[in-house]
């Protein structure tokens, strides 16, 4: 197995085990939700189900690119709520060195769903 072929295979198993455990365990997303957004038991189910979406659309090609775009949108759409996880962690009794540390591994993840949208 090439390594880009496990990369793509270890960033769609990323995507669709978080995905998955927005119907496994809601109410960690809903913890971090910031109060202001509306239905946020919605909106931790459809974060979800484009998780894992875009998990399973990053292994054939042709749905590779779309998938990655959806991905990038979402991981921009989410960004508030980590902001807001790394605000309010000790509320949350999350440790502050992981609620600050996902921050900067967001352009992380980005960039390694670009890369992986890149391959054909």
């Amino acid at each position: 197995m090439t390594l880009r072929l496990l990369s793509r295979y270890a960033l769609a198993l990323v995507f669709v085990g978080a995905g998955l455990l927005h119907f496994i365990h809601p109410a960690t997303y809903l913890a971090i939700m910031p109060p202001q957004l509306p239905q946020p038991l919605l909106l931790v189910y459809i974060s979800g189900v484009f998780e894992l979406l875009g998990g399973l659309g990053l292994l054939p090609a042709r749905t590779r690119q779309l998938a990655g775009w959806g991905l990038l949108a979402l991981l921009v759409a989410v960004f508030p709520a980590n902001v807001y996880m790394a605000l309010v962690h000790e509320q949350l009794h999350i440790p502050g060195w992981v609620a600050w540390g996902r921050l900067p591994l967001q352009p992380v993840i980005m960039w390694w769903v670009w890369r992986v949208m890149q391959q054909r």
